[in-house]
C-alpha cells in the first residue's frame, strides 16, 4: 500500500511529484500568514498541521550535517505546542522571525527541488502556473471575503475543483477534511483519465503489433518461397 506505483501509472506518479513539492510550499506560505496573522479562528487545526509537517520534516532531515542539526531546532513549532497545551499564543519574537524565515527557506528548497525534477524528467511547467493561479485567487480571496486563510484555502479549491465557493466544514477540522476530499478526488480523476488513456493506448500499440508481426510472417515466407 506504501508503493503509490502499484496502483498509479508512472506518468501520474511524475505529476504527484511535481504536485507534493507545490503542496508544500503552500503549506509553509500559509503556516506564514498564520504567523502574522495569528487572530484567526480556525489556528488549532493549523497548529496541528504545524506539528505534523515538522515531525515529518525532522523523520526526512539527513543529520550527517551541522546545518541541518540546527534547522532541526529552528523548526520545532514552540507556538504551536504552547497553543496545544494552554489554548493561547505566547509571542516569542526572536522565535517567531526565525520561524518566518525558516518557513520562507523551505519556500525556496520546495521550489529548488520542483524545478530540478521537472527539469530532470523533462516536465513541462504548466502545472506551477496551474498552481500559480490557486496561489494568486487564494490571497485574492482571503483579501476580498475577509476571510481567514484556511476559509479562503477551502474557497478557492472547491471553485477550482468546481464544487462550488462555499466553505464547506463548520470547524477546522472539518475543513481540512474537504481539502482532503476535494484534492484527492481531483488527484483520483486524474488518475483514472491516465489509465484509461494508457489502456487506450496500448490496446492501439498491441493491435498494430500484431499487424506489423503478421507482416512480417508473411514477408519471411515470401523471401523463403523465392530462395526456392
Amino acid at each position: 500500500m506504501l508503493n503509490p506505483s502499484e496502483y498509479f501509472p508512472e506518468q501520474e506518479l511524475e505529476t504527484l511529484k511535481q504536485v507534493y513539492y507545490l503542496i508544500m510550499m503552500l503549506i509553509f506560505f500559509n503556516f506564514i500568514i498564520y504567523l502574522i496573522v495569528i487572530e484567526g479562528k480556525d489556528v488549532l487545526p493549523i497548529a496541528i498541521l504545524q506539528i505534523v509537517v515538522s515531525l515529518y520534516i525532522a523523520l526526512t532531515l539527513d543529520y550527517s550535517s551541522w546545518n541541518n542539526r540546527i534547522l532541526f531546532f529552528l523548526l520545532v513549532p514552540y507556538e504551536s505546542i504552547v497553543f496545544l497545551i494552554y489554548n493561547h499564543y505566547i509571542l516569542i519574537w526572536p522565535i517567531f522571525l526565525i520561524h518566518v524565515f525558516v518557513y520562507a527557506y523551505f519556500i525556496k528548497i520546495y521550489f529548488d527541488k520542483f524545478r530540478k525534477y521537472t527539469e530532470t524528467n523533462g516536465l513541462g511547467i504548466a502545472i506551477i502556473l496551474l498552481f500559480a493561479i490557486v496561489f494568486v485567487s487564494f490571497i485574492v480571496t482571503s483579501i476580498a471575503e475577509t476571510v481567514d486563510p484556511l476559509d479562503a484555502l477551502v474557497m478557492v479549491s472547491n471553485a477550482f475543483t468546481s464544487n462550488g465557493y462555499a466553505i464547506l466544514g463548520n470547524t477546522g477540522i472539518g475543513k481540512l477534511t474537504a481539502l482532503t476530499l476535494v484534492w484527492g478526488g481531483y488527484i483520483i480523476s486524474g488518475v483514472g483519465t491516465a489509465t484509461l488513456t494508457a489502456a487506450i493506448i496500448l490496446k492501439h500499440n498491441q493491435k498494430q503489433q500484431k499487424e506489423m508481426n503478421k507482416r512480417l510472417d508473411e514477408l519471411e515466407s515470401l523471401i523463403k518461397d523465392n530462395q526456392k
